[in-house]
């Protein structure tokens, strides 16, 4: 399994001391990432895989379908555990915590956003956003901020329709909608601009470029090019 790291020297910009204690936004250490197969060896993803992002800083996993991208996406987000090596955000190792624990710092720490644009059936678009505010007491701001995405994204006209009544693009920009929602330190998208039209993708290419540029850090997997062009370090899975 080869990797290739570019841009891995790049100049940070300058960051706020209470920052740099914290330590990056996310941090791989030595992940090793397999899967088990019966009567067969293990398929080995990444071995031994380091990555350290920032905040204010875009890095993108690129590679070809199957390289391994969406596997180190979700490990980094928590959402499934290494085969060894450890997770960390700023500065937490959440390699070996509960999964409640993971889920409730991942809902603070982390907005997700996964390839398919998953919507809950039976909700509006406006109630899909408003989702990650359900374990606190949804309030005005939150009403307000899930309305001012939609349109930003594009798609506020949408606000009142249920899933079935939108096109792949459109959830697609729900879920990143609902991504956004509680402000988080990072943003992870695995291949964001899959299912958009080329102006439509280029748009959000901006947009997360100016989520980085605003102080998030900001790790995506894909294939587009202009999406791996627009990040400031990159991974090539092969």
């Amino acid at each position: 399994m080869s990797i290739d790291a570019e841009g891995a020297e790049d100049a940070a910009a300058p960051r706020p001391r209470s920052l740099e204690l914290l330590g990056a936004a996310v941090g791989l250490d030595g992940v090793s990432i397999r899967f088990e197969r019966p009567g067969d060896e293990p398929l080995i993803i990444v071995d031994d895989f380091d990555l350290s992002l920032e905040r204010g800083r875009m890095h993108c996993l690129a590679g070809r379908s199957g390289s391994g991208k969406t596997s180190v996406l979700r490990v980094a987000a928590g959402l499934v555990p290494p085969a060894g090596g450890a997770v960390t955000w700023e500065g937490l190792e959440i390699t070996g915590l509960a999964d409640d624990v993971i889920t409730a710092r991942r809902r603070k720490h982390v907005g997700y956003l996964d390839q398919r644009g998953s919507l809950v059936p039976g909700l509006t678009a406006l109630e899909n956003v408003l989702l990650p505010a359900l374990p606190e007491k949804r309030s005005r701001v939150h009403a307000r901020r899930a309305r001012d995405l939609l349109h930003r994204l594009g798609v506020g006209a949408r606000a009142g329709y249920y899933p079935e009544r939108l096109s792949g693009g459109e959830r697609q920009r729900v879920a990143f909608a609902r991504a956004l929602l509680q402000q988080p330190a990072v943003i992870m998208a695995d291949e964001p601009t899959a299912s958009l039209d080329r102006l439509t993708a280029d748009r959000l290419i901006a947009l997360l470029r100016d989520l980085a540029d605003d102080g998030i850090a900001v790790l995506v997997a894909s294939h587009d090019q202009r999406l791996i062009d627009a990040a400031d370090t990159r991974t090539l899975l092969a």
